[in-house]
């Protein structure tokens, strides 16, 4: 229905990750949705997963509190992270990440 990414908003590339993007992309959508005639929304999060960060990025919490904010009904926020049940190896070697 509507979509916006992070390099939609912000000409640096260093700035894809931060919060405001996600807020300017939480407000573009929104924008979107209220011009398709879209009142409320289910928001589902999802972090990496797997055998990798189970918790979201720094983005998630500005992008749903703009989608609050813009003036859609907010149904339910659901986490939806694969979470892994007997995972394969994590990548690093035997010795780890040396840094």
């Amino acid at each position: 229905l509507a979509k916006c990414t992070a390099g939609m908003v912000v000409k640096a590339s260093r700035d894809e990750s931060s919060p405001y993007a996600a807020m300017q992309c939480g407000f573009r959508t929104a924008n979107d949705l209220k011009d398709k005639g879209i009142r409320g929304i289910h928001i589902k999060v999802r972090a990496p997963g797997g055998n990798k960060s189970q918790t979201p990025g720094p983005g998630a919490q500005a992008c749903i509190r703009a989608l609050a904010r813009s003036g859609l009904q907010v149904g339910r926020i659901e986490e939806v992270t694969p979470k892994s049940h007997d995972h394969c190896r994590r990548k690093g070697g035997h010795r780890g990440r040396r840094v």
